[in-house]
């Protein structure tokens, strides 16, 4: 079952949200926190995989949570929605900016958007939660999504899979945000020029008299033809790249117009700024010939400084590279290693056993923490990052950090359920 935690003082929003999870037929349990004396516990203690927050309250502060969350975001590695009332949306998201978004959602719409965004969850339960990504990447990962001509669902699966990426530190935060705002317009192009079939001209038009193009977007999918028509998104990520592909089932457009710039900076029009925003913001973009598929490709780019757990910020960092020996059997256990990045290949008696990535969090730590002699040996399998510490700094980071302690006691025991195969 997935924990689904409402974090608000709004009665009315954990009744919502009860009636959601009901829906679920017990894939949701529900967990409400409802005055900022149980937050801050449960923010250590607790780690969901879904995340509700409320920021337009007096009860609790939504902004202070996120604000809270944001010391130490490896701790928080659920999805986080975030409902907003009095603020706009663009100051929702900017608020939660660094934490795993996926979804900015009006008060008012709660039961609708709320259900779709936790099916989406769901469904793509493999690339939201950055403790089990890590084991998708040894090779090559790749998958597709049939998309509804919905804002709401090109938001949530744009940030879905830059997120993904963000979290397996293939791209920086400021990447993450580039990465999605150039999904986010080709897929909006897709709905509006795509399925919708609306031309340069009809759209011109239609803003002068209007301001914006959605009035003619809900227009065009009164029409049942045009409304069941479909945009998908496929991905392939490699260890050098992201590719993906954006098909819509509409007759194609002239996407050649769009790509001429127009006045200062290429930006005098109010129309076909998403093509020159989407080339700007990542590595290659071209179309078919029919105008309606376009593939982006977004090399990666790792962060320095990856996202690591606040307790062991000022141990010693390791760097490796493929073949590098990490651990050797028999060797007395006097430390242990955090792993940061990269992939390691465990040994025992000359037999390959494991190998071990950043969702197994740890490499040495049973002997380690047992005080025998090393059971194998670990290489490095790839160029990678790991946290060296001792049996001090690893009993003063508990010491000082005891939530810690309860977070890595659960990863360590999920990994025995994994390797030994154990009913959970």
């Amino acid at each position: 079952m997935n924990e689904l935690a409402v974090l608000s003082g709004d009665e009315r929003l954990h009744e919502r949200a009860a009636e959601v999870a009901e829906r679920f037929s017990g894939l949701y349990g529900l967990t409400s926190v409802t005055a900022w004396k149980q937050v801050v516990r449960f923010l250590n203690f607790e780690f969901p995989h879904v995340t509700v927050i409320s920021l337009d309250e007096k009860k609790i502060n939504g902004y202070r949570i996120l604000k809270e969350m944001k010391k130490d975001p490896w701790l928080h590695f659920g999805a986080l929605i975030v409902v907003y009332q009095d603020s706009e949306e663009a100051d929702a998201a900017a608020a939660a900016r660094g934490l795993n978004l996926v979804a900015t959602i009006p008060y008012d719409l709660v039961p609708e958007y709320l259900p779709r965004a936790l099916r989406i969850l769901c469904d793509n339960h493999q690339i939201v939660y950055q403790r089990d990504i890590h084991k998708l990447l040894h090779a090559h990962h790749s998958g597709s999504f049939v998309l509804e001509n919905d804002p709401f669902e090109l938001i949530t699966y744009s940030r879905l899979l830059s997120n993904f990426l963000f979290n397996a530190n293939m791209i920086t935060d400021e990447r993450r945000d580039r990465f999605h705002v150039a999904l986010m317009e080709l897929l909006v192009n897709a709905v509006e020029h795509g399925n919708c079939g609306i031309t340069y001209d009809e759209k011109s038009a239609y803003i002068e008299a209007h301001g914006d193009s959605l009035g003619l977007i809900h227009e065009r999918l009164r029409d049942p033809e045009v409304a069941q028509r479909r945009v998908r998104l496929s991905y392939r990520i490699s260890p050098g790249d992201t590719i993906v592909t954006i098909r819509d089932q509409g007759p194609g457009f002239d996407w050649r117009r769009y790509h001429a710039a127009v006045g200062e900076a290429g930006l005098e029009e109010a129309h076909g700024r998403g093509i020159l925003m989407a080339r700007a913001y990542i590595d290659e973009l071209r179309y078919n010939d029919a105008g309606n598929e376009v593939t982006i490709r977004l090399e990666h780019s790792p962060a320095d400084d990856p996202l690591i757990p606040r307790a062991f910020g000022e141990v010693e960092e390791v760097r490796v590279v493929a073949g590098d020996t990490v651990i050797t059997e028999g060797e007395a256990s006097t430390h242990l290693y955090y792993i940061v990045a990269g992939s390691y290949d465990v040994t025992a008696g000359g037999r390959h056993v494991s190998t071990l990535t950043p969702a197994d969090v740890f490499v040495g730590e049973m002997s380690f923490l047992v005080n025998n002699r090393r059971s194998a040996t670990v290489t490095a399998a790839s160029e990678g990052m790991l946290l060296r510490l001792d049996k001090d700094q690893f009993v003063q980071a508990i010491r000082d950090n005891p939530h810690y302690g309860i977070l890595l006691a659960r990863l360590l025991a999920q990994r025995l359920v994994a390797h030994h195969h154990l009913p959970d």
